[in-house]
């Protein structure tokens, strides 16, 4: 179940629900520890990551891009190490990383399953908590 798509999942935890007769409830949550992943839901409740299920919007994962641009044109160097102002072409599928893993502090919006057990963690409430990347 853990491997499936997100819209599978929230389709399965619609069914769940209809069939159990109660609705699902969307519940708040703050990150109290990022690694293991650990969401504190109210005084009493801290859940653990064998009960939490994570959208790509608030976890780290890779995707394929394509690409078709030229680098910028530079030059510099001095001595046996100078080169030519020049810029080439860089094309193609690439993969990167979206680094969206949850940080301590942030806060969450969960959708519960019927009957409580699983919670499926939609978004951050507000910003990422640090941006950390050399563009900005």
């Amino acid at each position: 179940m853990l491997n499936e798509s997100p819209a599978n999942l929230i389709r399965a935890m619609v069914a769940q629900t209809t069939a159990a007769g109660k609705p699902s409830d969307l519940v708040f949550g703050v990150v109290t520890s990022d690694d293991p992943l650990e969401i504190k839901i109210d005084d009493k409740r801290t859940l653990d990551a064998d009960f939490i299920m994570l959208s790509d919007m608030v976890r780290d994962y890779e995707v394929d891009i394509s690409v078709s641009h030229m680098t910028e044109t530079k030059g510099g160097g001095s001595g046996d190490a100078s080169y030519e102002s020049h810029a080439h072409a860089y094309r193609g599928r690439k993969k990167i990383t979206v680094h969206n893993k949850l940080k301590n502090g942030e806060k969450v919006i969960m959708l519960r399953q019927a009957g409580g057990q699983l919670f499926y963690v939609l978004c951050r409430v507000a910003e990422h908590a640090e941006l950390t990347g050399e563009w900005s």
